[in-house]
């Protein structure tokens, strides 16, 4: 019986990897279009308010609770690709578990 297929799993896996860490360094190349467009406005609103000399605590926040979702969203998709990489060695371990005991020996 030959091993479990797990190759795309295992690329899509570090891919996300990759985004999780870009999004910690706050790179915008992982985030969905909705998301750029959230902090390129966050960015302006903060750089309006600089510029009227007032505070900007407010879009920092915003940013700060931007960042935060997108690291959620990215770490709960790792964690879906994990469990679905472990579901199918699993079902592997468990075939070949059968196959064995199924044997005329």
């Amino acid at each position: 019986m030959a091993q479990p297929n797990t190759r795309r799993l295992d690329k899509e896996i570090q891919y996300t990897e990759r985004k999780l860490e870009a999004v910690r360094k706050q790179e915008l190349w992982p985030l969905t279009g909705a998301e750029k467009r959230a902090v390129t406005r966050a960015l302006i609103g903060g750089s309006y308010k600089v510029v009227r000399g007032k505070s900007t605590s407010r879009a920092e926040r915003k940013l700060e609770t931007l960042w935060q979702s997108v690291m959620r969203r990215l770490a709960q998709e790792l964690s879906a690709l994990e469990n679905e990489r472990q579901r199918i060695v699993n079902e592997y371990a468990a075939a070949k578990a059968a196959k064995k005991s199924s044997g005329w020996w």
